[in-house]
């Protein structure tokens, strides 16, 4: 049975991506997306070069580093750059944000965390080292936890840095090619794309359930 902290987890990555499908939806139909076309994302990133990515990473690392979902950085990433495109820049954003925090609690928050989730380090510390670099993949593709909390852990613990931010970049992707799919529906083959995302996501969440369910038996059988 899926417990309910598990639960919780699916839904909630399940209502982010209804959410913005029926952004798609309501732009598609409103004619909004024409309007959008020509506003922020357009003047400072779409078709803006270099700069324009380099503002792109910008934003996603300081919004991820923040707790700013990873699926929303994915989808505005397929958005403006299109699926393929869109999945390097949003796993690179959310990595780079994924630095900014670790680094953040390695080396100047370390007290500040150690007195407020200092029980928990202990627990992830245990995981981390089995594989520090397979461990971090498999916690990425959980359906469960935080991902601002996990690296926050992750910068108190023993765990190497290479280790840690390599194993989250590649766990990133395949929830971020999701999302930038979708995202990309916002222009192109909208129906086609929200579809593809839908019974990704689906198969998403059964893998990762399946990675939850084996490691939290294999841990409880070590202690």
């Amino acid at each position: 049975m899926i417990n309910a902290k598990t639960r919780k987890a699916i839904l909630k990555a399940f209502f982010i991506f209804a959410l913005l499908a029926a952004a798609i939806y309501l732009f598609r139909v409103s004619g909004l997306n024409e309007v959008l076309d020509k506003h922020w994302m357009d003047v400072h990133i779409r078709d803006q070069g270099l700069s324009g990515d380099l503002l792109f990473l910008a934003i996603a690392a300081g919004f991820t580093a923040v707790g700013l979902p990873r699926q929303i950085i994915g989808f505005f990433a397929g958005y403006v750059f299109g699926a393929t495109m869109g999945t390097v820049m949003g796993t690179v954003g959310t990595a780079l944000g994924c630095a900014l925090s670790f680094y953040y609690a390695r080396f100047a928050g370390r007290e500040a965390i150690e007195r407020r989730l200092g029980k928990k380090t202990a627990k992830l510390n245990a995981f981390l080292q089995r594989d520090p670099f397979q461990m971090t993949v498999v916690i990425r593709l959980l359906p469960v936890g935080s991902n601002i909390l996990t690296n926050l852990l992750a910068g108190i613990t023993s765990i190497s840095s290479l280790s840690f931010l390599g194993g989250s970049a590649l766990g990133y992707i395949p929830q971020t090619f999701i999302f930038a799919l979708l995202g990309s529906g916002v222009n192109v083959d909208p129906v086609w794309r929200t579809t593809i995302s839908a019974v990704l996501m689906i198969v998403s969440s059964l893998l990762g359930y399946r990675l939850y369910r084996k490691y939290r038996v294999e841990s409880e059988l070590d202690a």
